[in-house]
């Protein structure tokens, strides 16, 4: 087993963690929150007093931050990561970010020839609890074979993407897209079946049953309509990976219409003072605004 520096032990790290150090690796975490270091602690994870001192003598460090900002602060900032991994100590990032950063990433890894491999998750915090992410992948053979065993703890599958770890997240802002446009879709059909008098809880078992057979759809569809005490992700999670994705789209000179109106109706959210919102519910509400007031 391998010993695992783990950086950001939220929502998402901490169950991660917890995981791993279930599997037997030898994990010592950090984050910037104390009620993140206790949680860990009452795993039984160790945690350190800085980013750097985490990195000292693992095998491999993870990072699981929320943006490219923390990234910023983490990797580059004063008594960085970057400054303390070696050639000898890969870094796996699991976080969500920009593929702008994670192209810069992947150049500075190779500058200093420290291995590196993009593996972000999708899965919310309950399915990051029971080990079930959905893990998507890329590096070279080589990095992605040392990262494999430290992944598979954590997820129900990994797939590999490419050579390049940026594909990876290219991928990713990709995936959280079309769990947007589903949460939008959905929105509208239940707004529409409240417009006909039909429950939206019968028109979605119908209607996946019919066309979908997808528990993605019935799992989302619940929460909208049960909402949940904690928002699994926010209305101002989806809005930084709709931008993230527009953002990587122009960079190839690529334009997506349906993503523009997805941050149109994210930046309405916010303004309604929906940003803290569970990001399904957040939509679906959004949704029965716009229809009360056309």
């Amino acid at each position: 087993m391998s010993v695992v520096g783990f950086i950001g032990l939220g929502n998402m790290g901490g169950p991660m963690a917890a995981n791993l150090s279930k599997a037997g690796h030898d994990v010592r975490g950090f984050d910037v929150s104390a009620a993140a270091i206790e949680a860990a602690g009452k795993a039984g994870i160790a945690c350190s007093a800085s980013a750097v001192a985490v990195a000292d003598g693992s095998d491999a460090v993870i990072t699981m931050l929320f943006d490219d900002h923390a990234h910023e602060e983490v990797l580059f900032g004063s008594n960085g990561l970057m400054e303390a991994l070696t050639p000898s100590t890969l870094h796996i990032s699991c976080s969500t970010i920009s593929v702008a950063l994670s192209e810069r990433l992947t150049r500075e890894h190779a500058r200093r020839g420290i291995p590196f491999v993009a593996a972000p998750v999708f899965g919310r915090p309950k399915v990051a609890e029971a080990g079930k992410l959905w893990i998507v992948v890329a590096g070279s053979a080589e990095n992605v074979d040392c990262a494999r065993p430290i992944l598979e703890p954590m997820s129900r599958g990994i797939s590999v993407v490419g050579n390049e770890p940026w594909q990876a997240h290219a991928l990713k802002v990709g995936g959280n897209f079309l769990i947007s446009t589903m949460i939008q879709s959905l929105s509208e059909a239940f707004v529409y079946a409240e417009s006909q008098a039909i429950d939206p809880g019968v028109f979605l078992e119908a209607v996946n049953s019919a066309l979908f057979q997808s528990p993605f759809y019935a799992a989302y569809g619940n929460v909208m309509l049960h909402p949940p005490e904690q928002p699994g992700a926010t209305i101002d999670l989806g809005a930084k990976d709709t931008m993230l994705l527009r953002e990587a789209a122009r960079s190839r000179n690529t334009r997506l219409s349906l993503a523009d109106h997805l941050a149109e109706i994210f930046e309405e959210a916010r303004r309604s003072g929906l940003a803290n919102e569970d990001w399904a519910v957040g939509q679906y509400r959004m949704a029965q605004k716009r229809a009360a007031s056309s």
